[in-house]
C-alpha cells in the first residue's frame, strides 16, 4: 500500500465518516503541537537581531531592501510611501526623526520630504543571516564549546555503558545475599534529585581536585540507576542455561559477559546510549557548577553565555541552539528502530 493511499483512507469508504474527520483533526494538531516549535526556532535563527525584535513577529525570515543611493556610504532602507494624495512611492529613508522619517527619491536623493512614520511601509524580502551561525564559531570560540560537549557526552556513555552493563550482569545473572537490598538502594536513588545531593557532589569533587575540569561534569554521572535497572531487566530474558553451557566450556566470567551477554542485549544498550547521549549533551546545571574557565565550557553553558545583564544575543542563542540539537537528532535517527524492541523486552522473562 502507498503512502497516498494510506493517508487517504476512510472508514466510510468512499464519503467521509466523522471519526476520519475527528482522527485527521486530532493527528494535525499534534504535528502541530510537536514540530511547530522546532520550525519556528529553525526559521527563526536565521533572523537578524531587529528581526526578531519586531511586532508582530513574522514567521520567514523576511529584512527590508537596502538600496545603494548615490551620496551616501551605506545602504538606505526602502520604503513604500503613501502620499497625502493617495499615490505610492518608492523611497529610501535618509535619516528618523522621532515620529517623523526623512525620505527621498533613489533617483533624486537631493531631494528630500518629511513623512510620518505611519504613511510608510517597509519593502521586505527574503533573507537568511548566514552569520548567525558562521560569527560564534569564528569570533565566539563557539566550536571549542561544541568539541567539549562532544568529548563529556562521549566518554561519559563509554564509561556509563560500561559500569550499567557490568551492575546489571551481576545482579541478573549472580545469586548472593543481599541482592534485592542492593537493587532496593539503587532504585530509590531514582528518587533523590540532582538539587539535593549538589553541594556532597561538589565537595568530593572539589577534593579530588577536578574542579574546573571536563572530567568533573563526566565522572559523577556515569553510574546511573535507570541504566542499570533496564539492562538488568532486559538481561534477565538471557536464558541460564547459555551462561551455564559457555561455563562448562571452561570460558571465563569476564568472556560470558563481554562475548554472550554484551551482544545478546545491544537493543538494551542501544536505548541506554541514547538516553545517556541526551542526558549529557543537554546537561546544564551540573557543568555550570564545575566549570569556571570559559576554555571549558559545554554547548549549554556556552549559549547561557551569550545572555548578558542587559543584552541577550538572541540570534545567535537560536542559532546555536539549532547546532545544538543536529547531534541528537542525528543519532536518534540511526538508533530510535532500538527503543521500541528494548524497552518492550525489559519486563519480559
Amino acid at each position: 500500500m502507498s503512502i497516498g493511499s494510506f493517508l487517504t483512507r476512510r472508514r466510510g469508504g468512499a464519503s467521509w465518516h466523522f471519526t476520519d474527520v475527528l482522527a485527521w483533526i486530532w493527528l494535525v494538531s499534534g504535528l502541530i503541537l510537536m514540530f511547530g516549535p522546532v520550525i519556528w526556532l529553525g526559521l527563526s535563527s536565521f533572523k537578524t537581531r531587529a528581526a526578531l525584535s519586531e511586532f508582530p513577529p513574522t514567521l520567514l525570515p523576511y529584512e527590508t531592501r537596502m538600496v545603494e543611493v548615490e551620496g551616501h556610504d551605506e545602504p538606505l532602507p526602502l520604503y513604500r510611501v503613501t502620499t497625502e494624495d493617495g499615490e505610492e512611492r518608492l523611497m529610501v529613508q535618509v535619516r528618523r526623526i522621532g515620529t517623523m522619517a526623512q525620505m527621498a527619491d533613489p533617483e533624486h536623493p537631493e531631494e528630500t520630504v518629511r513623512v510620518p512614520l505611519q504613511a510608510r511601509e517597509p519593502v521586505r524580502e527574503l533573507q537568511l543571516a548566514t552569520e548567525n551561525y558562521t560569527e560564534p564559531f569564528e569570533r565566539l570560540n563557539f566550536l571549542r564549546f561544541f568539541y567539549n560537549s562532544v568529548f563529556v557526552t562521549v566518554v561519559a556513555t563509554i564509561i556509563t555503558l560500561i559500569v550499567n552493563s557490568m551492575a546489571a550482569f551481576a545482579l541478573s545473572k549472580y545469586e548472593f545475599k543481599g541482592r534485592a537490598a542492593v537493587l532496593a538502594v539503587i532504585l530509590a536513588t531514582l528518587m533523590v534529585p540532582l538539587s539535593v545531593i549538589i553541594i556532597p557532589l561538589f565537595s568530593v569533587i572539589n577534593g579530588l581536585n577536578l574542579f574546573n575540569s571536563l572530567w568533573g561534569v563526566v565522572l559523577p554521572t556515569v553510574a546511573t540507576p535507570t541504566g542499570v535497572f533496564l539492562l538488568r531487566q532486559y538481561m534477565l530474558t538471557i536464558p541460564d542455561e547459555l551462561l551455564e553451557a559457555a561455563r562448562m566450556d571452561n570460558a571465563s566470567e569476564w568472556k560470558i559477559y563481554w562475548r554472550i551477554v554484551l551482544p545478546l542485549a545491544m537493543p538494551a544498550i542501544a536505548v541506554l546510549a541514547i538516553f545517556s547521549v541526551m542526558w549529557r549533551w543537554n546537561d546544564f546545571l551540573w557543568p555550570l557548577i564545575v566549570l569556571s574557565d570559559r576554555e571549558l565550557y559545554t554547548i549549554q553553558v556556552g549559549l547561557n553565555s551569550f545572555q548578558g545583564e542587559l543584552n541577550v544575543q538572541w540570534q545567535y542563542v537560536l542559532a546555536m541552539t539549532v547546532v545544538s540539537m543536529l547531534p541528537v537528532v542525528v543519532i536518534f535517527a540511526f538508533l530510535q528502530r532500538f527503543i521500541t524492541t528494548g524497552i518492550a523486552s525489559t519486563g519480559i522473562k
